[in-house]
């Protein structure tokens, strides 16, 4: 298998491998890997030498000039960062479905189309109107009754 081939597979195997690990490394790494495979495929670079050199370049280059600016379109803005507030009381008196029937106070309803765990003391079947009495971030506890 000729060495262009390689170096372009490797960076493939790279990009991809950016799908299972979220660290905005790899992509970077793995164009390198492409640029120094298509540059060797077209005869511009030969030696040892130079595939590595072209290599370090480009990933190290790409890396440091488009890894911040790409970093908040993959990953999106995180509250950690600075990106937002955690405004957890904005979901109080918001009405949900429930999608799972409630059993020993625990089932699921979806918020603006999302499915939530969620916490009642009332007896909640599918399908069931209910209201947001209080938000802990990962679950909501609900209630047949609407929130004054």
């Amino acid at each position: 298998m000729p060495t262009a081939v390689i170096w372009i597979i490797v960076g493939v195997t790279l990009i991809l491998s950016e799908l299972l690990a979220t660290s905005i490394i790899a992509v970077f790494i793995g164009i390198g890997a492409i640029a120094t495979g298509v540059l060797l495929w077209a005869g511009v670079i030969e030696s040892l030498t130079w595939q590595m050199l072209v290599f370090g370049v480009v990933s190290l280059s790409t890396l440091l000039l488009a890894r911040k600016r790409l970093k908040g379109i993959f990953l999106g803005d995180s509250v950690d960062q600075g990106g937002g507030s955690m405004d957890f009381q904005k979901d109080i008196g918001e009405r949900v479905t429930v999608e799972r029937d409630f059993h020993q106070g625990a089932g699921r309803v979806v918020l603006n189309g999302v499915a939530w765990d969620a916490l009642s003391d009332d007896d909640l079947k599918a399908g069931d109107v209910a209201w947001v009495v209080a938000n802990e971030g990962i679950r909501l506890t609900v209630s047949r009754n609407k929130p004054e």
